[in-house]
């Protein structure tokens, strides 16, 4: 029987006079993880944590060791927090990468930029262990390069003019969705005790239906930036989040030029908490957003609860952001259907989607 009752997410917006009336979001079903984990070592569930989450599996291990450490007492040495977000933020540039090609028309891609750009980020996650520095080294040379020849900028600026990234802009703003200007509501380290409190609470429903005081922030690579810049209100769309992934990939490549120093790194991308005894629970900014796991642990050792959230919980959220984006917005018939999934793609789920449209009427 598959663990996974229903792995995808299915939208259907529904048109009044070509106007976004609402938009229903019918969520994935999640596999049974606290039931598959609970009275197991927690070595177990590390090792079965790759083939539960094949998307971004590093950060989902990265958080569990800290949760499980942080229950534990036990003290992290600064190599050994620094090898791991090391391994996350080489894994948060491939997702973010993968993003791009995957999720966007990207003409003109050099074959041979993109094998090296692979060739790099393999050797840049297997060098983030003890005694592989020159490696290390190599790889983020080789990674810098290849972006180079694919046209991403050296600052927060725009692609090289006639790059393959400076193109897929273009296309993809000539089908952008012009939503209105809202107020938004973005995740950020300031929320984690709140949200690590209340994995393992009361609520059975929070970790497939969060919410804080009612809101259902955005998270992921735009939301980081706009919470660094402080901005709150104006227009999102699928350009926006597209130039952010783009600056996200250059600021982490930065960091790994630099010597991937932990005083250096960005403020929240681990943390980890001790919420009691035998409980703790750990922080985790990855390709998509936050990710959170709380776990505790039973006077042997074993695992007696176990949750996690991701960021498509709060992305895709019936309040969250896709609805926000959407809703009220006016769509043209040629190229709707185009604008509206690459709003849902620049929110980059990780699971597949279903988009459905229906007419309504204007009252």
């Amino acid at each position: 029987m598959s663990l996974v009752a229903r792995n995808k997410i299915d939208v259907t917006i529904s048109l009044a006079a070509d106007v976004i009336a609402a938009v229903e979001i019918l969520p994935r079903v999640r596999p049974p993880l606290a039931r598959l984990a609970a009275g197991k070592p927690a070595s177990a569930l590390l090792e079965a944590l790759p083939h539960l989450f094949t998307v971004c599996a590093a950060a989902q291990q990265t958080a569990l060791l800290f949760a499980i450490e942080a229950a534990r007492d036990e003290k992290i040495m600064l190599g050994t927090k620094q090898r791991r977000m090391i391994l996350v933020v080489a894994e948060r540039i491939s997702e973010l990468l993968r993003g791009l090609f995957v999720g966007h028309p990207t003409p003109n891609v050099s074959a041979a930029a993109i094998r090296s750009l692979i060739r790099g980020l393999s050797v840049l996650v297997s060098s983030a262990r003890p005694a592989r520095g020159s490696a290390r080294r190599e790889a983020i040379a080789q990674i810098v390069a290849a972006l180079a020849a694919l046209g991403m900028p050296d600052e927060d600026g725009a692609p090289r003019p006639g790059s393959p990234f400076a193109l897929c802009i273009a296309a993809l703003d000539e089908v952008d969705l012009k939503s209105i200007p809202i107020a938004h509501s973005f995740l950020s380290a300031a929320d984690d005790c709140n949200i690590t409190e209340r994995l393992l609470g009361d609520d059975p429903t929070f970790c497939h239906c969060p919410n804080l005081g009612g809101r259902a922030p955005e998270t992921g690579p735009w939301a980081r930036q706009m919470t660094r810049d402080r901005l709150w209100l104006g227009r999102s769309g699928a350009v926006a989040r597209l130039k952010a992934r783009i600056a996200e990939i250059v600021q982490l490549c930065d960091w790994l030029k630099s010597g991937a120093h932990i005083e250096s790194a960005e403020p929240g991308i681990i943390e980890s908490y001790k919420l009691g005894p035998g409980r703790g629970a750990a922080a985790v900014e990855c390709a998509r957003g936050r990710l959170y796991h709380a776990v505790e642990l039973d006077p042997q050792g074993q695992i007696s609860r176990f949750e996690c959230l991701a960021p498509t919980e709060w992305n895709f959220h019936l309040r969250g952001p896709l609805v926000r984006n959407l809703q009220g917005a006016a769509l043209t018939a040629r190229r709707h259907q185009k604008a509206v999934r690459a709003v849902i793609e620049s929110l980059d789920p990780c699971v597949g989607f279903t988009l459905k449209f229906r007419k309504v009427d204007d009252a």
